[in-house]
């Protein structure tokens, strides 16, 4: 309970300078402060460096008032108040006079008092509580508790820990009813099952026991929990706080970009927190960016270079020099004869990207590289090209603080809480504060819902149409009206990329309201692996390969030639793969078979191939069929940056010291090999070298534009999309975190499922076209008649391999004899 002795300059403003338009006047311990109006109490004190104690106060969660600790003086026109005042629910006022703890007796005993009440029935296991070492509780008994207890009954006990979810354990003796947990759940993600039970001495945080808290969000409150009660199933009695090293880094697992703390002890990842970035993730982060770690220490980690024994046919471990050396020469020998094509995935940070597609061109002499290996089309490469690529904050990219000030913003092809978890906690922050959101397609999901949001209701595979509605200048709906107002957002994402003419659409759309456009892909790496050059018909900055200015200018740069030709995307490269006209081989990094739109297809097709390079973790099939396979750093293990869909640049730093090697190093001693220099050797050398490449400025030529829809026949059309938790290896070895993913459910209309004659949580099968089909439990929901949802992947296979259409396809629905779960 201490202040800074000299405030900061200007904090106190003379009395005799007018007040600013908006703000108030008031002295806080003697100190004169303008405030704006309708601020706390607590936050004008923290701006002239008082720390006023708190347990249930944070900046962003309503104001409750519930643990009384902020207690402090205050006195209105030369009368003080009959009773001490929480800071954190009081907001300023002209003329008013505050006392602190730091210059009222008053305030000071009122906090020890209260203090002293919260630690009645608080056990004292601080020696083995989690929160112990960081606990505000603890620190704030330490420092200003008394030396000893007037307690002398017995303490309040109850049966511990109980498992709020099957990630958050609750010791109940702990908690001091702060209320933070409740209210994140309840203002911030919208998931209402945590909530305060029972009255008076009895009352307590409970769950509904009728409903499982399946948050992707519940582990912040973990870390707002002021003094332990609320631990993590993974992390508990794991490690001590002061035993830690931590260390800033970013999210990996999808494109949102969000701070994190990394957690470490002797080489080992204990646990990850949010980290604090008010331009992107606030204080927050969704519950696989904090828990899905554990695949860092996976058995099947790979550890040293594998080169395939030609006598034997196995992969034996390798000298980084004999693995360098059998790489270079098979690729050398691959070049000479069909070429080389290179798949990155989407996981790369933004220079590896950039290694790949340089390292394609001049090592390789190849365009044919692609960052996909999603569903993707020629109509996505104009859309990437022309809308996308070059947009950062700084450009005219649409933010994250955009949005909570949009008049509108409509979601196309994008689920923001299964794809893009801090965009949809934006998102409904946005729509608490009055931003009205719109969603073209065929669900009104329960997210939406908890955005307040509008359905735009469109069958699948012709969500076109509805933004040609919308486009209309005559049309006078609310969406319609919304965008036409300055600062309008439509947020597509990469499914969209299935729906022929959607992307032209968004675009045409887009012209005519003057609403920007942000692209929200799924995975981590693909916003910078565009902007580095890692697409068939773009080199790095969004410089087009067709354009004789833009390729002599990289040409200069690198002082080598690029080829003019634009190459093969990810689907061309795979179906030519052990044909005549396909490549000699393939080099390949962070692809799994899973990943690609039919798995199968996909492993027969690099093993069809003659020589395969991989660069990866963890062992895998593509590992598996690879002849010379390189271990790579994960993101914690190595610096380096990811762009989010912003377009804003993530920045971390190494936190492991693993000794394993980023790809940009691998590629820059494999280009030496091949007598080419890539000057990739760091991730500071490759950005440097990506600067002097820079934006491309000038015209870009246009591809081919998606065609209209074809009705494909009867039956039930396909609405799909992937799920956040859905079996991907980088969630692997985290049972907790798998256990509140969401079941995999097949989805009807009411009409849809009585006409069926289906009942709610009964088994459903779904009937492709190509003979295959899926069971699982019906949830009825409302969404269009005629349209049946199911999960994008099923038990980690993607549903278009089983069923063999995707969205906007035809099947049939009947009663299922079987529920498959996972």
């Amino acid at each position: 309970m201490t202040q800074v002795a000299n405030p900061p300059a200007g904090a106190d403003g003379p009395a005799d300078t007018p007040v600013p338009e908006g703000h108030v006047r008031l002295v806080i311990d003697g100190i004169t402060v303008d405030a704006p109006k309708g601020e706390l109490v607590i936050r004008t004190a923290e701006r002239i460096g008082t720390a006023i104690p708190r347990f249930c106060d944070h900046p962003l969660l309503e104001p409750v008032g519930a643990c009384r600790q902020c207690l402090v003086e205050v006195e209105m026109g030369g009368r003080p108040m009959p009773k001490p005042q929480a800071a954190c629910t009081q907001t300023v006022a002209d003329g008013m006079v505050v006392r602190t703890q730091v210059s009222s007796p008053v305030a000071e005993k009122a906090q020890r008092s209260n203090l002293e009440f919260l630690l009645l029935n608080h056990p004292l296991d601080c020696p083995i509580c989690d929160k112990g070492g960081e606990c505000p509780l603890q620190n704030q008994t330490l420092a200003n508790g008394a030396a000893t207890s007037r307690m002398h009954e017995a303490k309040r006990v109850f049966t511990k820990p109980i498992a709020v979810s099957t990630e958050i354990l609750l010791d109940r003796e702990r908690c001091v009813l702060c209320q933070r947990c409740t209210r994140f759940s309840e203002q911030i993600a919208g998931d209402k099952f945590i909530d305060l039970l029972e009255r008076g001495s009895a009352q307590q945080i409970g769950i509904n026991s009728a409903e499982p808290f399946q948050s992707y969000f519940s582990g912040n409150t973990i870390q707002i929990c002021p003094v332990g009660a609320l631990t993590s199933a993974a992390y508990r009695f794991r490690s001590r706080p002061f035993d830690l090293v931590s260390t800033p880094s970013v999210c990996e697992h999808c494109a949102g970009g969000c701070s994190l703390r990394t957690d470490h002890r002797s080489g080992v990842v204990m646990r990850r927190l949010a980290g604090a970035d008010p331009e992107v993730n606030e204080e927050w982060n969704c519950d696989k960016g904090r828990f899905a770690f554990a695949y860092l220490r996976s058995d099947d980690r790979l550890t040293r270079p594998l080169v395939r024994n030609a006598e034997s046919g196995e992969l034996e471990p390798a000298s980084w020099t004999e693995a360098m050396t059998a790489a270079a020469e098979g690729l050398l020998a691959a070049r000479d004869s069909r070429g080389v094509a290179v798949l990155t995935g989407g996981r790369l940070t933004v220079t590896d990207a950039y290694a790949y597609a340089k390292f394609a061109r001049v090592a390789l002499r190849t365009n044919d590289i692609d960052f996909r290996v999603r569903i993707h089309s020629e109509e996505e490469a104009a859309f990437l090209a022309t809308r996308v690529v070059g947009r950062t904050p700084a450009t005219g990219g649409v933010t994250y603080g955009e949005l909570e000030k949009a008049p509108a913003v409509v979601l196309v092809a994008l689920e923001p809480e299964e794809e893009s978890g801090i965009l949809f906690l934006r998102l409904r922050k946005a729509s608490r504060r009055g931003v009205p959101v719109f969603s073209v397609g065929a669900v009104h999901t329960r997210s939406l819902s908890k955005m307040s949001g509008t359905l735009l209701p469109a069958v699948p595979g012709f969500e076109a149409a509805v933004l040609q509605q919308l486009s209309d200048s005559g049309n006078e709906e609310a969406a319609a009206t919304g965008l036409r107002s300055p600062g309008a957002v439509i947020l597509v994402g990469e499914r969209a990329a299935g729906t022929p003419g959607l992307l032209d659409a968004v675009g045409a759309l887009a012209d005519a309201t003057g609403a920007r456009i942000g692209w929200v892909p799924r995975r981590a790496g693909e916003r910078g692996a565009l902007e580095a050059g890692a697409l068939p018909h773009l080199l790095p900055g969004g410089h087009p390969v067709a354009d004789d200015s833009a390729r002599a200018h990289v040409e200069s740069v690198w002082g080598a030639t690029v080829p003019s030709a634009p190459g093969r995307d990810t689907a061309a490269i795979l179906a030519a793969a052990g044909t005549a006209t396909g490549p000699s081989a393939l080099l390949i990094a962070a692809v799994e078979p899973g990943d690609l739109p039919d798995p199968a297809a996909a492993v027969a097709a690099i093993a069809a191939t003659g020589f395969v390079v991989s660069l990866e973790i963890r062992r895998s099939a593509v590992t598996e069929l690879a002849d010379v396979v390189f271990p790579v750093a994960a993101t914690p293990e190595r610096s380096g940056a990811f762009v989010n869909w912003e377009g804003r640049i993530r920045p971390f730093e190494k936190a492991l010291d693993a000794g394993r090697l980023d790809e940009g190093r691998i590629l820059d001693t494999l280009g030496v090999e091949m007598d080419v220099d890539l000057y990739t050797q760091t991730p500071v050398a490759a950005r440097a070298d990506m600067a002097r490449v820079g934006r491309w400025t000038g015209p870009v030529p246009a591809t081919r534009a998606g065609s209209a829809p074809v009705d494909p026949g009867e039956g039930f059309r396909l609405s799909s999309w992937r799920m956040n938790l859905d079996a991907g290896r980088m969630q692997d070895g985290e049972p907790h975190l798998a256990g509140t993913a969401r079941p995999d459910v097949v989805r009807l209309s009411p009409a849809d499922a009585a006409a069926l004659g289906l009942t709610d949580g009964g088994p459903v099968t779904v009937d492709g076209p190509s003979g295959g089909s899926v069971t699982l439990p019906l949830a009825v929901t409302t969404m269009l008649d005629g349209v049946v949802w199911l999960p994008g992947r099923v038990r980690g296979t993607p549903l278009g391999a089983l069923l063999g259409t995707g969205a906007g396809g035809r099947v049939d629905v009947r009663s299922g004899v079987k529920v498959e779960s996972r």
